[in-house]
Order: structure tokens, then C-alpha cells, then sequence
């Protein structure tokens, strides 16, 4: 494969939460006042944000999954969790595991050296798509200053013991989240290398209509990350 940049596709729009939204932030240090599962906050303005990387794992697994990737990948290597990588292409060869492997990228030290799978590996190119952090949409954010909207609310959580029907000891939990509403900007680029990309760029726009059809962030089942995508288009 000649590798030649032919042009970069940039898809933009507006990312809006139809359901709270939790993507913790990692922080397990518990705080006098504060709550014990914190959102993911930008470090200068302590504003919530979404991850380029949360959208971009959301995207592959649920590609993965509608095309099978996931099950083949899992069963060649079930401690890998069902990613697709180089050593999944190696045993299956097949176009779809090849589909996935160009959209979202892979390690880049499976291409070092002169091996058949080094080979095969840089023949499939560099990484197409590079997915943005998605932050706050500006006139949303000065709409929610001017209305004292909060950026970020607190709710309390526990399991419940099904036969007693009661709260569960020691269970209860203060969960933060960003409330249903807010909007964001949404922005991804695709690198054209080759004519056969555009299937490649079609195959992303599909996986960006099952991921608002999903759910982002987590507790997903309980209805959290419920997102919508206005005005999505090719800028």
C-alpha cells in the first residue's frame, strides 16, 4: 500500500445528554463534603467534558460487536476481552478484523521489525479516525450561567436487599454527574488514504448512529449516557 494522504474528513455536531451522564474521573481520594464517585473534570476550569477516548471505545466495541469482531477475537484470545488486534488478523485474515484495525488504530510496536506479522501490520496503514475531547458547546454553557443551571449534580445511590426490600448496609453511594441537557461539541477527523477509506468513513457514521442508539459513560443499564447528535455533518 502507498501510503499518501489524499485528504482528512472532519464530522461535527452537537452532542446532547438525553440522560445524565457519568464518566468518573478515576479519583479514589475521598474528600470532607465531597462525593465518593466524582465525574471527569478539565484540570483549569473544573468544567465536565467527555473523552475523545470514552467516545472512541464506545464506537469500536459496538462496530466490533455488529460484525462479529468481538466473538473471534474472544475466542483466539479470551484475556484480550474481545478487541480486535494484529494477533486476532493473523489467525483469522478476515476484511472485518482488517476494517476495524484501520478506523481505530493499534499498538504501534506490532509494526517494528521485519516479521509476517510486522508486514502485515504496516500494510494496513496508519490510524484513520482521531477522536476529539468533547467539551462544553459555548452558547449552552453561557445559556446555563445566565440560568444558574448547574454543570454538575450529586445523587445518592444504594442496592437494594430484594428479599428484605430494604437498602442493603454500607451500600449507599454519593454518584456526581453531569444533568440531562447539556450539550457539547462533537468532533472526529478521518484520514483518506486510499478510495476504499470512504467504505471505512461510512462504517464510522454507522457506528456513531449505534452509539446513540447505546449508551456512553457508565451505568448504562440503569439509563445513565443517553446521548443524541444534532446537525451531524462533514465540515
Amino acid at each position: 500500500m502507498e501510503i499518501k494522504l489524499q485528504k482528512i474528513v472532519e464530522l461535527k455536531g452537537t452532542l446532547v445528554l438525553e440522560s445524565n451522564l457519568h464518566i468518573g474521573s478515576g479519583n479514589l481520594e475521598m474528600h470532607i463534603g465531597g462525593t465518593d464517585n466524582p465525574i471527569i473534570k478539565h484540570p483549569h476550569t473544573q468544567e465536565p467534558y467527555i473523552p475523545g477516548s470514552s467516545i472512541k471505545g464506545k464506537i469500536r466495541s459496538l462496530l466490533e460487536l455488529k460484525t462479529g469482531v468481538a466473538a473471534k477475537s474472544y475466542n483466539n484470545k479470551p484475556n484480550g476481552g474481545g478487541i480486535a488486534d494484529i494477533d486476532t488478523y493473523m489467525i483469522d485474515n478476515a476484511s472485518e478484523t482488517a476494517d476495524i484495525l484501520k478506523i481505530f488504530g493499534f499498538s504501534g510496536s506490532d509494526k517494528t521489525g521485519n516479521s509476517d506479522k510486522a508486514q502485515k501490520a504496516k500494510a494496513l496503514g496508519p490510524t484513520r479516525a482521531s477522536f476529539a475531547d468533547c467539551y462544553l458547546n459555548k452558547e449552552w454553557k453561557d445559556e446555563a450561567v445566565e440560568n444558574l443551571w448547574p454543570l454538575s449534580i450529586e445523587k445518592q445511590e444504594t442496592a437494594i436487599d430484594r428479599i428484605a426490600g430494604t437498602a442493603k448496609k454500607g451500600s449507599l453511594r454519593q454518584t456526581e454527574m453531569v444533568p440531562a441537557g447539556a450539550k457539547f461539541d462533537f468532533r472526529v477527523t478521518f484520514k483518506i488514504f486510499e478510495d476504499s477509506d470512504i467504505k471505512l468513513l461510512e462504517m464510522l457514521k454507522e457506528g456513531i448512529q449505534l452509539m446513540q442508539k447505546d449508551a456512553i459513560g457508565g451505568y448504562g443499564s440503569r439509563g445513565y449516557g443517553r446521548i443524541r447528535i444534532e446537525n451531524l455533518h462533514e465540515a
